[in-house]
């Protein structure tokens, strides 16, 4: 969705399974009208979805981006993907913004997180 160039480097949390990740790989045109503004609209929007547990997004120095949606279940990942604002941006993004893209939509069957803490980061004795 938005580069995030300034927000905090840390990823989703992981959720109890099962649940759904959509994944949306792009390259973007080199037009840029309006994508910031859409695409601050969409993270909004899609926070409003019941069901949505939130999003992360990685960029390449080459282009790729690389946005997940995590969603409670279908039902929610169906009211996002067919919300009437969404469908229009989806029309635009094709028509202006985006060389390519692919949508990937699996379900989670199994997640897991580490953080690291200050015990973690002590070198070990021996």
């Amino acid at each position: 969705m938005s580069d995030h160039q300034d927000a905090a480097v840390t990823p989703v949390e992981a959720f109890e399974p099962p649940y759904y990740a959509a994944v949306f790989t792009s390259v973007r045109t080199t037009d840029e009208d309006g994508y910031g503004e859409t695409s601050a609209r969409m993270e909004e929007l899609v926070k409003e979805v019941p069901g949505f547990l939130g999003m992360d997004h990685a960029k390449t120095p080459g282009g790729l981006s690389i946005t997940v949606g995590y969603f409670r279940d279908a039902d929610a990942l169906t009211q996002w993907r067919s919300h009437a604002e969404h469908r229009s941006a989806q029309e635009r993004g094709r028509a202006q913004w985006y060389e390519n893209y692919t949508l990937h939509v699996a379900k989670v069957e199994r997640s897991h997180a580490f953080t690291r803490t200050e015990t973690s980061r002590a070198p070990s004795a021996g």
